[in-house]
């Protein structure tokens, strides 16, 4: 960390940076961009990420490691509420699915099914489930959340032989300060604790706003502040690298206008073990557009899924430790888009050396 970074960090906030350096990882906290605080050069917020055919199909080893394609099922929503569980998971089994990741237990209108029977299905058609999306908190104090029954959801996890346990909503229970964070923070500490008692990591999956910066420290990246605020043994990511991509576009600038870029990719790269699952949705690049990307169907778009997925894989323990889920928010065919998505991503290769 270069002289002037370092003095920066530690006016701005001592203990924040402290937690920033001691554990190592990437932050664009208290006016230091990332790039100053890796002492590296990082990818310029609005640059457009190399083209998806650069990651082409050819020879070589495969991108994806054998075993790891999941698929978020909330992609797959329209379909459970009409053929149930049974014919999805079916489907996908014939598309080279490996694992599935929950967004809830019901079939919708396709009828009533229970755990033990989800359980059933998703084994007997060869699938894992590895993980699960639980909302965070509630006004209802009967909601299904990890804040309000935590207890009831980490049971039903453990019923269905979960190893992951999670929530996509942000941290925002207390407003988008710093000291806000921190309490979310605690508190994800605190549900961490309990799912490992468990044997489950807890985790959380990010939006795009979670790269925006803090409405009292304007020069402080929330998302920094959830990652030295939670303890890196109870509390996981799963990055949506689509949305990541989203947030470096649309927040790499404070709101003086002064630079603060990053590349999602370090965030993993500086602590992969943090990282066990991701979402891999595409977005085709639009300047015009809020985001700077439009989502569309995996392999369709300008995400390089082959350097990411490459670099991933070629930490310790790379191609074991990580589950990667296929994921469109609102796909215009949702058994085409999971074929068009497992079918891109098996065809991947290295890149010759």
């Amino acid at each position: 960390m270069s002289r002037s970074a370092r003095h920066t960090a530690h006016d701005a906030d001592p203990e924040l940076a402290h937690r920033l350096s001691r554990r190592g990882m990437l932050g664009v906290a208290a006016g230091a961009t990332a790039a100053a605080l890796l002492g590296v050069t990082a990818a310029p917020a609005a640059a457009t990420p190399a083209p998806a055919g650069s990651g082409s199909p050819g020879r070589g080893r495969p991108v994806l490691p054998p075993g790891r394609l999941g698929i978020q099922l909330y992609s797959l929503r329209d379909k459970v509420s009409t053929l149930g569980f049974a014919a999805v998971f079916e489907e996908l089994r014939r598309h080279g699915y490996d694992e599935v990741e929950y967004a809830g237990y019901t079939q919708g209108s396709a009828g009533p099914i229970t755990l033990a029977q989800l359980k059933r299905l998703t084994r007997d058609h060869g699938l894992r489930a590895i993980g699960s999306h639980v909302g965070y908190y509630s006004s209802d104090p009967k909601a299904y959340t990890f804040a309000q029954n935590l207890t009831q959801v980490l049971d039903d996890a453990q019923a269905l032989g979960l190893r992951h346990i999670g929530t996509a909503s942000g941290p925002w229970r207390y407003g988008a300060t710093v000291d806000g964070w921190k309490r979310c923070a605690e508190e994800f500490n605190h549900y961490g604790a309990e799912a490992k008692k468990r044997g489950m990591k807890f985790y959380q999956h990010n939006h795009a706003e979670e790269f925006s910066f803090a409405t009292d420290r304007p020069d402080v990246r929330l998302y920094d502040v959830l990652l030295a605020e939670t303890d890196p043994d109870l509390v996981h990511l799963e990055m949506d690298i689509y949305w990541a991509y989203v947030g470096r576009f649309r927040f790499g600038r404070r709101a003086d206008g002064t630079p603060a870029p990053f590349d999602p990719l370090d965030y993993v790269l500086r602590q992969p073990d943090r990282y066990p699952l991701f979402h891999v949705k595409d977005g085709e690049r639009d300047d015009s557009a809020r985001d700077g990307y439009r989502m569309v169907d995996v392999g369709d778009g300008d995400i390089d899924y082959q350097r990411f997925i490459s670099a991933v894989t070629r930490t310790h323990g790379g191609r074991r430790d990580h589950h990667w889920q296929a994921e469109h928010d609102n796909p215009a065919d949702s058994l085409t888009f999971a074929r068009k998505a497992s079918a891109h991503l098996h065809a991947l290769r290295e890149r010759d050396c």
